[in-house]
């Protein structure tokens, strides 16, 4: 498995980077790579220039800024994994990076790149969904910022247009709220079958708050509004939890393949979410 042929590049800056992409109308951009490289080496694409970001030091890191925490779009899984602000902060997204394949790939894949690369079946996407991430996109046109429930909008399809580039994420704090990303998979560091990202804020043993989504129940990571709504004044406890979420596959619309059917994931899903639930509430 060898790819055609491309011209290689590197940049070391956003601006270089940009007017690499805007000259040729057959360019993709390197990220971590972990999903780029197999579908070069499979010929599912054959580009003639790769634009890689991996010397851009200004897109990695995690910081504060007010309110938000912001991760760079070529920070590592490991990193959003290990971090101890993502964790006091975030902490919906420390645990699902952590469930990210396997040690080398958190090593090498980025997390900007999992969101843009937007695979329904990525352990990325549904938790920013979840903590209304928000997204900062600089193109040709400048700078413009645009939230999660607008950035996926189909399969592997996502709001960047062309010769943009994902700079940075900005998640809004979600300090002290209790978080659980429950994941189902066939064999051990495979993509989800089905995943449930929740994280709740408290009162007591009652719900006060409550942001879950979906992973690989339709084309692109599925909010539950309705889900959350109703978890809110509900009691910490398995029968009450179970009751809320039964309805939470309603309306989605599940892929069938050879890990499961439609029908398989909708009773999944349900018995994810009590549990996803059930442990971010601690």
């Amino acid at each position: 498995m060898i790819p055609a042929a491309f011209d290689y590049h590197a940049p070391t800056s956003v601006e270089d980077a940009l007017q690499l992409l805007g000259s040729s109308g057959d360019v993709k951009v390197l990220a971590g790579g972990q999903s780029l490289i197999p579908v070069l080496k499979l010929r599912l694409a054959a580009p003639e220039v790769i634009v890689d970001l991996g010397r851009i030091e200004s897109l990695r890191g995690i910081r504060e800024d007010g309110d938000a925490l912001v991760i760079g779009a070529m920070t590592l899984h490991d990193d959003v994994a290990r971090s101890s602000l993502v964790a006091t902060h975030a902490l919906l997204l420390s645990k699902a990076a952590q469930t990210v394949a396997d040690p080398q790939v958190r090593h090498r894949g980025t997390f900007g790149g999992a969101l843009v690369h937007a695979d329904p079946a990525g352990d990325m996407p549904a938790p920013a969904l979840a903590l209304d991430a928000s997204f900062v996109i600089v193109g040709p046109s400048g700078t413009r910022t645009v939230a999660a429930a607008d950035f996926f909008q189909d399969l592997f399809t996502t709001a960047i247009g062309e010769g943009e580039i994902l700079t940075e994420v900005r998640v809004p704090k979600h300090t002290g709220w209790g978080a659980h990303y429950e994941k189902f998979s066939r064999v051990a560091q495979q993509w989800s079958i089905v995943a449930v990202a929740a994280t709740v804020q408290l009162e007591g043993s009652t719900i006060a708050q409550a942001r879950v989504a979906l992973t690989n129940m339709g084309s692109v990571p599925i909010r539950a509004t309705a889900t959350e709504q109703a978890l809110v004044g509900v009691a910490v406890d398995a029968s009450a939890i179970a009751a809320v979420v039964a309805d939470i596959a309603e309306g989605t619309r599940p892929p069938s393949d050879l890990n499961g059917d439609s029908d398989y994931r909708r009773h999944l899903v349900t018995v994810l979410a009590r549990r996803a639930v059930l442990a971010a509430a601690g």
